[in-house]
């Protein structure tokens, strides 16, 4: 454990530590500038959210959860990321979560190993703080060569455009007014985001100090600070909410989140909706010098299904297709174990019903045994493949992953994978039984 106390001196001038308050300043310099498309023209959005986790009460994160490499004779950042810790849930099943960000090096500091260094480090945390996951939002494999699997749905949706958008008649009123949420909103928001949570097999997990977090916790010009809007009925009742950035993206307004109450017409709530995301698109275009004949377009951003895809069909004609969460999960037969009520509920629904048998899962490197007895999950254990021995479903790389997280299913991974295979029907039923394809429209702590 000595070897791997902080400061610690990485050679050539160069020292490892944790983050203090007084890293504020030069964190939200650096990370304005290495995060920015130009580096001459500083983000400052993503500058104030780092500067915001170590200045702010959050309700996860702790002024010293940044790693920092720096050069010893001058101070200067050269490399640095967070963990932001959480609790997410798997179909009601809560697990820990750590959660890596705002990873950057400077450019003549790169392949030279720095980010592998810290994610070693917040891996250590992490497993400190008894996270069975870690999961990152990023550039395309970069996150793999450090044990992750692009694993999980994140984002993508459905964009409409403004001449599709139901204008209200002459004298008509807006039948569902949007109002900003306060706090005293807290209870109806999480009564509606618990309610959503039944449609996902991921979601995270939100007590009041997050919902208070994701109304008032972030300065006014952090990249992540959200709107949310309460919709209600002309006399005052609420039936649902929303949420959207506080800016436009290049072409208008998206929502990240849209819920209503049970029992009411998605018909009916959403052109107001839409209306209201037009007009907030148009006002913010004019509040940022933006050019209004460019904002002409409003986005639902909740992954491969939501409700309000198939209601408004139509008038969403664009498609975006999901991307993906990068997801590392160190302990895969303890991770299995944790969210055994949900596979054995899953194969009480299924073909194979009250099973009994042994499922060997060949990753090749490694392998994995789940022992089934009537239909129950006994035991999950490591094992290790034989030449004559290759198991009854194998998973190359890290493709396991999305299959527990439900980004893909077996058929689907034996499409993309030829070494991807099932040795009878039976072991082919058992699997997708145990781990079918199912969205999620997973919102981190940030």
């Amino acid at each position: 454990m000595s070897n791997h106390t902080l400061p610690r001196d990485l050679g050539d001038g160069l020292r490892l530590r944790r983050s203090t308050a007084a890293d504020a300043e030069k964190l939200c310099d650096f990370n304005a500038r290495i995060h920015a498309n130009n580096p001459e023209q500083p983000d400052l959005r993503i500058g104030q959210w780092a500067a915001d986790l170590l200045t702010l009460p959050h309700p996860t994160f702790g002024t010293g959860d940044f790693t920092i490499i720096e050069e010893q004779a001058t101070g200067r950042i050269v490399s640095s990321l967070n963990h932001i810790s959480q609790t997410w849930s798997y179909e009601g099943i809560p697990f820990k979560v750590g959660r890596p960000e705002l990873v950057g090096t400077l450019p003549e500091y790169r392949h030279k190993r720095l980010i592998q260094l810290q994610f070693d480090e917040i891996h250590r945390w992490s497993l400190e703080r008894g996270e069975m996951v870690q999961a990152i939002t990023g550039i395309p494999h970069y996150y793999c060569q450090f044990g992750y699997e692009m694993g999980l749905e994140l984002s993508g949706g459905r964009t409409g455009f403004a001449p599709l958008i139901p204008s209200l008649k002459e004298g008509e009123s807006e039948p569902y007014q949007l109002r900003p949420a306060t706090l005293a909103d807290i209870p109806f928001l999480d009564m509606l985001y618990t309610h959503a949570g039944s449609r996902q097999l991921i979601r995270t997990m939100r007590d009041e100090a997050i919902w208070r977090h994701e109304l008032t916790g972030r300065s006014e010009r952090n990249v992540n600070r959200i709107e949310t809007r309460i919709i209600q009925k002309p006399d005052g009742e609420p039936v649902g909410y929303i949420t959207h950035p506080w800016f436009n993206w290049d072409w208008g307004l998206a929502l990240f989140e849209y819920e209503l109450k049970p029992g009411l017409s998605w018909l009916a709530v959403t052109p107001s909706v839409a209306r209201y995301m037009l007009a907030t698109s148009k006002a913010y275009a004019l509040r940022d010098n933006e050019p209004l004949e460019q904002k002409t377009a409003i986005a639902f951003t909740f992954g491969s299904e939501h409700p309000v895809y198939d209601a408004w069909r139509e008038k969403l004609p664009r498609i975006r297709q999901p991307y993906a969460w990068y997801v590392r999960v160190p302990d895969l037969p303890g991770f299995i174990r944790h969210i055994a009520p949900a596979l054995e509920n899953r194969l009480a629904g299924s073909l194979a019903c009250g099973h009994s048998g042994i499922l060997r899962l060949n990753l090749y490197k490694t392998g994995l045994k789940l022992t089934l007895e009537n239909g129950k999950l006994t035991s999950v254990e490591a094992y290790k493949p034989q030449p004559n021995d290759m198991g009854d479903v194998g998973l190359p790389g890290l493709t396991i992953i999305q299959l527990i997280f439900g980004h893909r299913n077996l058929d689907e991974l034996r499409h993309m994978y030829a070494d991807c295979y099932w040795e009878s029907d039976d072991f082919r039923v058992i699997t997708t039984a145990l781990f079918p394809k199912k969205p999620s429209s997973v919102v981190g702590v940030v």
